[in-house]
Parts: structure tokens; sequence; C-alpha cells
């Protein structure tokens, strides 16, 4: 009995901790990540979903959407003069993600405050409405016509990172789950 107990105990050390929730970088504005997710999308009645891989620095963004077993659907990149999107073998350019996305894709993520709202900030230099939980954490933010809906944070900590957000506009409703955060 005592060396099933042992060997029980022993098991039980070699158990993975659980990880340390994301906290929100020390200098957000100029703070380079990276995400790993999910993204359900629903503009005017027509449903999308794919995996996401987000890279984001200040001068670009990288966003992969992946098919159900993980193979690039598109990629979006995005960088101070223009954007690019990659659909399989065609090549698609234009001055900004947004309108590139919602001409070949029917629906876009919005980058300029997209970066700012996924790290639980308003977007800076544009008015904004915010409304806390009782941990302090962002709970509702309406800016620039969005509405985004913080419904899961890493941890109950103030400056814990989103790991669910639900953002609308004018018809167009998306999910965004966020598995995981990588930060510098």
């Amino acid at each position: 009995m005592g060396i099933l107990l042992a060997g029980m105990l022993s098991g039980c050390a070699l158990l993975p901790s659980a990880p340390a929730p994301a906290v929100r970088p020390a200098q957000p504005e100029s703070a380079a990540f990276a995400l790993n997710g999910r993204i359900a999308v629903n503009y005017n009645g027509t449903r999308h979903s794919a995996g996401l891989r987000w890279t984001h620095t200040a001068q670009s963004d990288d966003i992969l959407l992946l098919a159900p077993l993980g193979q690039t659907a598109a990629r979006v990149y995005r960088d101070a003069q223009n954007a690019t999107l990659d659909d399989g073998d065609k090549h698609y350019q234009a001055g900004d993600a947004e309108t590139l996305m919602q001409q070949v894709l029917g629906w876009y993520l919005p980058l300029r405050g997209l970066h700012h709202w996924v790290l639980g900030l308003a977007e800076t230099g544009s008015p904004a409405q915010i409304e806390r939980n009782g941990n302090g954490q962002i709970a509702v933010l309406r800016q620039d016509g969005w509405e985004i809906r913080y419904l899961r944070h890493s941890a109950a900590m103030q400056d814990s990172l989103p790991t669910r957000l639900q953002l609308s506009r004018d018809g167009l409703q998306m999910q965004l789950l966020i598995d995981e955060w990588e930060l510098p």
C-alpha cells in the first residue's frame, strides 16, 4: 500500500503546472505580440469561422486564417505602405487591410483598433466609452462605432489579458477566442 501511495504521489509531481495568466505588457502602445485562437464571423446572415494566428508589431500585422485541419486558408499582411492578402494561388493588394479583407473575404478585421482592443485598451486619440467589471477589468468598450464585449480574461487580475471578445458593428459580429498569448 505504501509503495502504491508513493507512486501516486510521485506521479502528481509530474503533472504540468497551470500556465501563468497573460498580463498586459508594460508599454502596450509599442508592444509586439502574437496570439493563437479562433474567430467566428457573422455578417449579414453569412457565417465564417477559422483558426487564427496573428503576429503584431508596431510596423506590421501578419494574420493567418486557418482551415479546420490547420492549412492556411488566407494570409493578410499589413505594413505602413499597403496590405496584401494571399488566398491560395491568388494575390491581392490594397492601401489598407480592412478594405482588402472586405473586398476579398466579404468581412474584415478592424486592425486599426483591434491591436489595442485585444490588449484590453481603448485606441489612443479616439473617444471611447468604457465599462469595467468588479475586478476593474474592461467589460465593454465602445469606440469608432464598434462595441467590444470582454467575455473572459486570463485571470481575475485587473491587468490580465482578455481571452474571449465579442465585437459588433453594422451587421458584423465576431467572436474572438484567444487560446494562447505570446508576449516578449
